[in-house]
């Protein structure tokens, strides 16, 4: 398995992980399988080639099989942190050390980047795997927002997370 930054020519099949993710997994992401069909992967590889944020793919032999994306804070008084969104792994790759190796390559990235202090990100609380695995690299939970997302009629809480780098 690879971990590398996606650029541009990963634009396509990100955007299709994008799509399998919203689809397994709505209640992990703010935007919704039918917003996000409405893009192209165009979106995807403009952004790759931008510096408003950083996403990682993990590779193997079947092709894109993981992403996660680190987006540092840009005004004045919050340039001392950066989020975490968008991660996924496919089903049948989890339990592998993948979401791992993303988290590693992200919270790496975050730590190079001049002035971040910390991490923040959102999951699901019903998500105990992902938690664990937060919690696992030093992320610890400071709130939970009550009803945060709402498919088709259900909420969702939201645990929300932070890792403090120094």
């Amino acid at each position: 398995m690879q971990i590398k930054r996606l650029c541009p020519q990963d634009a396509g099949a990100y955007y299709t992980i994008r799509l399998e993710a919203l689809t397994m997994n709505p209640e992990a992401f703010a935007a919704s399988f039918l917003e996000e069909k409405r893009q192209s992967a165009e979106k995807y590889s403009e952004r790759f080639q931008g510096d408003d944020s950083v996403t990682f793919g993990a590779f193997d032999e079947s092709g894109l099989i993981g992403t996660i994306t680190l987006i540092p804070e840009k005004l004045m008084k919050l340039k001392h942190r950066a989020s975490i969104v968008a991660m996924y792994v496919k089903p049948e790759k989890r339990g592998n050390g993948v979401a791992k190796q993303l988290m590693g390559a992200v919270i790496q990235m975050a730590g190079s980047l001049e002035g971040i202090e910390q991490i923040h990100l959102t999951v699901v609380s019903s998500n105990s795997a992902a938690i664990r695995l937060y919690s696992s690299f030093g992320f610890k939970t400071y709130g939970i927002e009550k009803n945060a997302l709402k498919i088709d009629g259900t909420y969702f809480d939201e645990e929300l997370m932070v890792l403090f780098l120094s």
